[in-house]
């Protein structure tokens, strides 16, 4: 059945009407795109760890990869805090022992001891040494504590969640911009 080129125009609509619908439709999405951005800011997950007895929490765009915190290589001449390098897929990564910097005694290794690798955009081969990963957990459920004056510039807000852990938000920026933390040699 063939139509006719009159009834194509017909239904064609006028440019001015189509430019509009699609400003609309265009102002539609990005209104769907923020508001899918701003659920999953609420829904980010973050991995939680431990490190010297006490729970933090690790933005997942800071984070690497997760090693487990076998064949490490001491480096002689370095703070206590530096726990030596490993091989991580053909990069040497400096270990650090975020418990013992922050004026802890040393962590010890065990079976679920584990090296989180400090993510790219970082822009330093470091990680962390941490007692045990505790899986992904959502501040958006845990009650927010109120700030403490004592805090290092590596910890961020605290949160309390509904066993009455309390966790500890950890800014590897604020970690890496510390005056101490490149200066690993004694």
């Amino acid at each position: 059945m063939s139509q006719s080129a009159s009834d194509l125009e017909a239904r064609q609509p006028d440019g001015t009407a189509r430019r509009m619908r699609l400003r609309e439709f265009q102002a539609q999405l990005v209104e769907r795109m923020h508001h899918a951005h701003d659920s999953e800011a609420v829904q980010a997950s973050q991995l939680g760890l431990l490190m010297g007895g006490r729970r933090w929490l690790l933005d997942l765009q800071t984070a690497g990869e997760i090693v487990s915190a076998h064949e490490l290589t001491p480096v002689p001449l370095t703070r206590s805090w530096y726990r030596g390098l490993i091989n991580i897929r053909g990069n040497l990564v400096g270990v650090i022992d975020l418990a013992c910097f922050d004026g802890g005694p040393q962590s010890t290794f065990d079976k679920d001891s584990r090296i989180v690798a400090f993510g790219a955009a970082l822009g330093i081969n470091c990680g962390l040494l941490v007692s045990g990963v505790l899986g992904l957990r959502h501040a958006a459920g845990m009650q927010e504590q109120p700030a403490t004056e004592e805090g290092c510039p590596w910890e961020g807000r605290r949160f309390m969640d509904e066993e009455a852990n309390l966790w500890i938000e950890l800014d590897l920026e604020g970690l890496v911009r510390h005056p101490d933390f490149l200066q690993v040699g004694r």
